[in-house]
């Protein structure tokens, strides 16, 4: 079985993944109720899991009795684990825990998954198993690629036949969980996307969204990746919790380039925010940033994938298109 901690406070990828010996999300639970100790799940897990240690203080505190089905265990979640929302922020099936609260700073998830569902949905759960920095980049000639989640199409279409996708990963309030739906460039792959970006059509009326607007004001005029623009963007003042980052910006592409580098160039980083810590990989289909945005709360991730590298790890391209539209993998909420 898995656990997953999705926390900000949990290095590049902000999340913590690991492997337990259990079978079932129920044999689970019941060896912290024989445990007895009031420091079973930091030990166990080896991270303080916000609110989960509740659960088993209670059990302690009132003389529960151990759950013996996942019936009398649900009950005893939702009239005992401490979670920052409603009843629908504890959701156990036969299978798997999907929790959802926050600390007052940033919102958390974790998770529990058996083997069975693990296997059963790639598609939903590789991204959020995907332990460790950075994705493989590799990607074969392009294919067929459909996601399985609502994207936002955002400026003109290119003339190919592949298209790019974006995920921001990006927060600068409390609201931090799945906050942006993933966005598709169609008919432009990655290699052209710095060019799209910088010759397009202003985006004027248009709803793009504040990462998008400053990565495209940060292309230079002889940029043919978009690496270089990353890297200025890691410099960006700005990205550490309750500050907004985004300053107006001019739609003429010129003028919004001169604008952003003044940024850049004049920004300080405050709260502990490193941008030597951060890191970036830039390849021919897959652009990966974990930026380090403060001290207490660590990085914010920014990917962008064309057809090709969707098409050559589809289960991981789905499972990180759903990971940034919705907190809970298994949710099939209609569209």
């Amino acid at each position: 079985m898995y656990f997953v901690y999705r926390s900000h406070y949990e290095g590049p990828l902000s999340k913590l993944v690991r492997r337990l010996p259990d079978e079932t999300v129920l044999a689970w639970f019941q060896r912290g109720w024989a445990s007895g100790s009031a420091t079973w799940v930091e030990d166990e897990l080896g991270v303080d899991v916000y609110g989960l240690d509740s659960i088993f203080r209670k059990a302690r505190e009132l003389d529960l009795p151990r759950p013996e089905t996942t019936a009398q265990l649900r009950t005893l979640l939702h009239e005992h684990l401490y979670v920052e929302g409603g009843s629908d922020f504890i959701r156990l099936d036969e299978h798997s825990l999907r929790v959802r609260t926050d600390d007052d700073e940033v919102e958390l998830a974790y998770f529990f998954f058996e083997d069975d569902v693990v296997a059963a949905a790639p598609d939903r759960l590789a991204y959020l198993l995907h332990e460790d920095w950075p994705l493989p980049d590799h990607a074969g000639s392009p294919e067929a690629f459909t996601p399985d989640v609502a994207v936002t199409p955002v400026g003109p279409s290119g003339e190919g036949d592949v298209s790019t996708y974006a995920v921001f990963s990006t927060f600068y309030d409390g609201e931090s969980l799945a906050r942006s739906r993933p966005l598709v460039f169609p008919g432009v792959d990655l290699r052209a996307l710095a060019r799209h970006l910088r010759t397009a059509a202003t985006p004027g009326g248009e709803d793009w969204p504040p990462e998008l607007l400053v990565l495209r004001a940060l292309i230079a005029p002889d940029d043919d990746t978009l690496g270089p623009a990353l890297d200025r963007g890691n410099r960006w003042p700005g990205f550490n919790l309750n500050a907004d980052p985004w300053p107006d910006l001019p739609d003429d592409h010129a003028a919004a380039h001169r604008r952003a580098v003044e940024l850049v160039e004049a920004g300080q980083h405050t709260d502990g925010r490193r941008p030597e810590a951060s890191l970036l990989r830039v390849s021919d289909n897959l652009v990966q940033l974990a930026l380090h945005c403060s001290g207490p709360f660590g990085y914010q991730q920014w990917y962008l994938f064309d057809t090709a590298w969707a098409a050559t790890h589809p289960d991981l391209a789905r499972s990180l298109l759903r990971y940034a539209d919705h907190w809970d993998p298994l949710d099939d909420r209609p569209e």
